[in-house]
């Protein structure tokens, strides 16, 4: 298994934890992966609800919070620390500066396409930063408009990409009908990623990593999408059932007892699919019903919060807590394979042992892996 290299930044097992928000990974988790030679990361979405009081004023809360989990991380662990901020937050510009700030080595960037050049604060730390920008997207097309513009427009491109396919747990890149085409497997996308980067890997002279996520679970799952080109996988759903996710028991608990029919796909009020463990919480909201909004501040730029059904913040949020009444767990479709609560370590072990058997199945029969 080769080193990931991103720039000049090592990573020793080419494995991103996935950044799942609200409050599902922060510093527990990231720094446990990042000891392990991944790449441990915090999600910075709806990241302020963790601070007493944050209602009184949102945005602050949120770079509040943000800072004292970079430097919780930091101080749990001396490997590679990222962050994931969705471009559709509102505070976007706001939680990225504070990640240069406290000097983040990875930033990735979902939620949109991050065309839009920051403010002029924001401008001045990126001069100085060694933080590696790492755009998600879910198609060829889409990594080659970022690339593209980034180019054109600031003569630099992202450090590397991460592909992520429709298997993805939480909110989906993929219209609901597009999910199951054939043409949109990860494999294909990570395939037709690679071919269109090599473009900019001979006009920059350097190689672009892409990063593939969305449904990867299993060793196996890794070796056959890094036998398409990938040099890296990004992994959500399996780091939920560790010790170290910063999760309630209540929330690894409903992982442990889902079965692959418990997980369906919901619309979300900010305008995109999201793929969830059902409960009764899920069957209300899919059956119509409303429930009370106390928006204390409209945290993402899509959300139609007059006309929204719930709040997904708050639903997310109160689920990370256990309190699954008023809310749900976001999960990647291979989430019902969790049988048990074990260490970071224990993971990392698992998935690395699956890896290899997977490259030796290969050689025994080598055409299952063309």
């Amino acid at each position: 298994m080769n080193k990931l290299r991103i720039g000049d930044l090592t990573i020793e097992t080419p494995i991103i934890q996935g950044g799942m928000g609200v409050a599902v990974s922060l510093a527990g988790l990231a720094s446990a992966v990042a000891n392990e030679g991944g790449i441990g990361v915090i999600s910075a979405v709806g990241i302020g609800m963790t601070v007493p009081g944050y209602r009184k004023n949102f945005q602050e809360a949120n770079k509040t919070a943000l800072r004292n989990e970079i430097r919780k991380a930091r101080l749990n662990s001396n490997g590679v620390i990222g962050v994931n901020i969705m471009m559709a937050v509102s505070d976007f510009e706001d939680l990225l500066r504070v990640a240069l700030e406290e000097k983040i080595d990875v930033i990735f960037i979902g939620a949109g396409l991050p065309l839009r050049k920051p403010s002029a604060i924001a401008t001045d730390l990126l001069e100085t930063t060694s933080a590696k920008f790492i755009p998600k997207v879910s198609s060829a097309r889409a990594a080659r408009i970022i690339f593209r513009h980034w180019s054109e427009k600031y003569n630099r491109i992202p450090d590397a990409v991460v592909v992520e396919g429709p298997l993805a747990g939480g909110h989906l890149g993929f219209k609901k009908e597009k999910v199951n085409e054939p043409e949109n497997t990860l494999s294909s996308i990570v395939n037709e990623t690679v071919q269109m980067l090599s473009l900019f890997e001979q006009i920059y002279g350097t190689e672009i990593p892409v990063i593939a996520g969305g449904g990867i679970y299993s060793g196996k799952d890794m070796f056959e999408v890094m036998n398409r080109g990938a040099k890296g996988v990004k992994i959500g759903t399996r780091f939920v059932t560790t010790y170290e996710c910063d999760v309630s028991d209540s929330f690894k608990q409903n992982y442990l007892s889902c079965s692959s029919s418990d997980i369906t796909i919901i619309d979300s009020p900010v305008g995109l699919p999201g793929r969830v463990i059902k409960n009764d919480f899920v069957g209300q909201i899919q059956a119509g019903k409303q429930k009370p909004i106390k928006c204390p501040w409209k945290c993402l730029r899509t959300c139609d919060v007059k006309n929204a059904q719930f709040c997904i913040a708050e639903a997310l949020f109160n689920a990370a807590q256990g309190k699954f009444t008023n809310g749900f767990s976001f999960a990647g479709t291979k989430a019902y394979l969790a049988n048990e609560i074990i260490t970071v370590k224990e993971t990392f072990n698992q998935i690395i042992n699956e890896y290899f058997h997977a490259q030796e199945t290969s050689i025994l029969r080598p055409y299952e892996y063309q």
